[in-house]
């Protein structure tokens, strides 16, 4: 049975990334189309507190709801608020009892083993994300990127090379022997060589 992976080190990776994000930022765009850096801060804030859920098996009253983030609603806490809720979901998966069952998440079911791999691969692939968007470099640990790419490999080939909907759109192409992290973000419809300038 393959070991579950350390959701901690890229949760704090985010963290790091957006605590050097200049206000003057925010209203930039980001390689998810229509995104702003802000309203994307704003997903990472509620997903941080939804997946930290699933991790508990504490689904909300009346059901977890799909994320409709919107950097409008960014709160002026929000420099400490996502990192601590970061901070909380990398815990939360350091439990046994995480990964075990079922559990629930932005409106979806699904057995707690794949939920945390979805997590894992959120805060990986958005941590690119803002870091591409505000202008700082990327650097995340290998055994992540593997992690990530057996994931994201599933759901494109399960959807027959047409992405993911709600998660991520269709593969990109690069070109051969491109690094691990490249073709990851590739696989997940984004262009490797975004830049936000």
């Amino acid at each position: 049975m393959p070991q579950n992976p350390d959701l901690a080190p890229a949760a704090r990776r985010l963290a790091d990334l957006l605590a050097a994000v200049r206000d003057d930022r925010l209203g930039a765009p980001t390689p998810c189309a229509d995104t702003s850096l802000a309203t994307l801060i704003d997903h990472v804030d509620g997903l941080s507190l939804a997946f930290a859920q699933a991790a508990a098996k504490d689904v909300p009253e009346g059901g977890s709801q799909p994320p409709s983030p919107d950097g409008a609603n960014l709160a002026p806490d929000w420099r400490t608020r996502v990192p601590e809720r970061l901070g909380a979901l990398g815990d939360a998966w350091r439990e046994p009892s995480a990964w075990e069952g079922t559990t629930e998440a932005g409106g979806v079911r699904m057995p707690a083993e794949v939920m945390g791999r979805v997590a894992l691969n959120e805060l990986v692939v958005h941590g690119w994300d803002i870091a591409a968007a505000s202008g700082q470099p990327y650097v995340c640990g290998d055994d992540e990127v593997q992690e990530c790419l057996v994931f994201v490999g599933q759901a494109v080939e399960q959807s027959g090379g047409q992405g993911s909907p709600g998660l991520f759109g269709p593969p990109v192409a690069v070109p051969d022997g491109a690094s691990p992290l490249d073709r990851l973000i590739a696989l997940t419809g984004r262009d490797p060589s975004w830049t936000a300038r």
